[in-house]
């Protein structure tokens, strides 16, 4: 029995043939975007697991609806310290920050 070839190729395979290898430019330019759109989504998913709309949120931290929609649209950049006032106030959890060298 012949079997078939697998079609799929994994996510840093796809990502290094449509944007060349790190540190690229083209690459640096993806990988930036991609941590925008990766802290708007994590944002949303732990407003959603909360129960909260982007106005309570916003009530909570002393902002806008806009503001929050912003953010996790990566439309708006958010300071560290407006970041930490909605993780830690809106949401009730703890931000945890990295660097990878």
């Amino acid at each position: 029995m012949k079997t078939k070839k697998s079609e799929f190729i994994s996510l840093d395979h796809l990502v290094e043939t449509e944007y060349g290898k790190s540190g690229q430019a083209s690459r640096d330019e993806f990988e930036v975007g991609y941590q925008d759109f990766k802290l708007g989504f994590l944002l949303h998913e732990a407003r959603k697991q909360q129960g909260l709309t982007q106005e309570e949120l916003a009530l909570k931290v002393g902002t806008t609806k806009s503001y929050i929609s912003k953010i996790e649209n990566d439309v708006k950049e958010v300071r560290l310290s407006t970041l930490k006032k909605i993780v830690e106030i809106g949401l009730g959890g703890r931000l945890h920050i990295s660097i990878d060298i």
